[in-house]
């Protein structure tokens, strides 16, 4: 049996190394657009490779996957993120577990992610071939149904050939003609739109460049979308895990709108409103009546973010605490649980880029991840419209799709 995987990415890779393992006998080639395989694990988690997550506080899968936690609940029982550490373990890669719960290598290498695949796939057999880009897959009809690929070899040539059975694990593609190989079996396809971006955000704030809130709660104006966590200012304007959660949960709306929307900001965090934050405010004023407004703080605040807060709310920094009016802490109190902000645009996070969007979870049998009308076809990783929050949540999808496809 000839098997083809279209894409040399983690869960290409990974359905290799399994596939070929499993079945010795079965001839496996993947195949590569690019220079290299693995390319993007590369460069994840800060070239450290943040390869899946401990899932510790994660309530329901949604909270991780906006998009196919359904899908995902049905892949972890088979292949979950327990099961991905027994395997890189045993394949003699030491593994770490952050405080914020993201599994890395103890290396803190991404490099050794990467080789100790490609040195999977070296060893079992299995036949990588970069500069091939898949152009064309069509389906052959027959007593059983194969598939003809044509790939772009070194952008030059067309070489055609075919398979007993494929997996398509191309990734996310940031636009719908990224997909154009795939037009002549009519999948549906949802529209593939960035997700995980930062915000641009033209406003004062941005002078605080640098400056990390870790744990504001931030959600957008009219809607009920919202995530909480540690909170970037950016020059171009805000970033870190809070915003990103939120564009993923958002990411059909915010392209829906142009990226533009109005940003609210609790600086205090979950679980505090202007009442509470009355309570914190009146708390400073008794221990500090004689104090400049400018010289204590909340203690989840920097002295810059509440120098920043407070010149927002036209409060003098040399008023003493004691001489505040009402009107200013009411002021005051509605700005530290409810600052407002227009986003103005996105921008890409680092090197990383998420899709939301690909090839429509209608499409395929949810349990082995086969095409529904073709018998042989399997989708595997983010070229499904499948995507999480950052975290390790991504190449764990990955790692659990592969898996699954593979067997």
């Amino acid at each position: 049996m000839k098997v083809a995987i279209i894409g040399a990415g983690a869960a290409g890779c990974f359905c290799a190394i399994i596939l070929k393992r499993k079945y010795p006998e079965t001839v496996v080639e993947v195949f590569e657009a690019g220079t290299r395989a693995l390319a993007k694990v590369a460069i994840t988690g800060g070239g450290r490779c943040n390869l899946t997550n401990s899932f510790q506080g994660i309530r329901n899968l949604a909270e991780a996957y906006p998009r196919g936690d359904k899908l995902m609940k049905r892949m972890f029982g088979i292949f979950d993120h327990n099961a991905t550490m027994r395997w890189f373990e045993g394949e003699g890669v030491r593994l770490v577990t952050q405080a914020d719960h993201c599994v890395f290598p103890a290396s803190q290498d991404a490099m050794q992610i990467v080789n100790t695949l490609i040195r999977g796939m070296e060893r079992c057999g299995v036949m990588l071939h970069t500069r091939h880009k898949a152009m064309r897959l069509s389906p052959i009809e027959g007593e059983a149904m194969r598939y003809e690929i044509a790939f772009m070899v070194d952008g030059k040539r067309e070489a055609v050939r075919d398979f007993d059975k494929v997996v398509v694990t191309t990734g996310g593609s940031p636009k719908r003609s990224g997909l154009g190989f795939l037009d002549a079996l009519g999948l549906e396809i949802a529209d593939p739109i960035p997700s995980l971006f930062t915000f641009n955000i033209n406003d004062p704030v941005t002078s605080l460049m640098g400056a990390v809130v870790e744990g504001a709660s931030v959600r957008l104006g009219g809607t009920k979308f919202r995530s909480s966590g540690p909170l970037l200012i950016t020059h171009w304007g805000m970033s870190g895990p809070a915003i990103l959660k939120l564009s993923s949960y958002a990411a059909r709306y915010l392209a829906d709108n142009g990226y533009r929307a109005t940003l609210l900001v609790n600086w205090l965090g979950e679980g505090h409103n202007e009442q509470t934050a009355q309570e914190l405010v009146n708390s400073l004023i008794e221990r500090n009546r004689h104090k400049q407004v400018s010289s204590v703080h909340p203690e989840v605040l920097t002295s810059r973010m509440w120098d920043y807060i407070i010149g927002k709310c036209k409060i003098p920094t040399d008023r003493r605490l004691s001489e505040l009016s009402k009107k200013h802490i009411n002021v005051l109190c509605a700005t530290l649980t409810n600052d407002t902000y227009k986003i103005e645009g996105q921008s890409r996070f680092k090197d990383e880029f998420v899709t939301c969007g690909g090839v429509a979870l209608s499409n395929i049998n949810q349990n082995t991840l086969e095409a529904k009308k073709y018998p042989g076809l399997f989708f595997a990783g983010e070229v499904l419209d499948v995507d999480a929050i950052t975290g390790g949540f991504n190449l764990q999808a990955a790692w659990s799709m592969g898996y699954v496809s593979a067997n």
